[in-house]
């Protein structure tokens, strides 16, 4: 069993082009031998967003704190607190914050995935 509170963490920088004010700490990755899937969760703060990217695997997204958009396949969304959310593998996809406060999510990706270790990216 593994236990990992996110206010109990630091979170590391995403620092890649195109990301702007995101942390990621990871809950249960690779080295954790997890056989199916990793959880992260990111901090985007006030006007910050991930990078504008796609890749082969799918996310699922719960938004656990704030308001923002979600560009996804060249549409874009509002997304709040309580939102569920699936980001289709092969498709181009960005967070952004556009609240006053910071906008937390946990993100769960295919541990096989370069993503399932850490990000930068994701």
């Amino acid at each position: 069993m593994i236990r990992r509170n996110i206010y109990e963490m630091e979170g590391t920088p995403v620092d890649v082009d195109g990301a702007s004010g995101v942390t990621m700490k990871l809950l249960v990755g690779r080295d954790d031998h997890a056989p199916t899937f990793a959880m992260r969760h990111f901090k985007v703060e006030p006007d910050g967003c991930t990078p504008r990217h796609e890749h082969p695997w799918e996310h699922e997204v719960l938004v656990i704190s704030g308001d923002g958009e979600l560009e996804c396949g060249g549409k874009v969304i509002e997304i709040h607190a309580g939102d569920g959310l699936f980001v289709p593998g092969n498709t181009l996809h960005q967070f952004r914050n556009t609240s006053n406060g910071p906008m937390e999510f946990l993100c769960i990706v295919p541990v096989e995935s370069p993503c399932g270790q850490c990000v930068p990216g994701s």
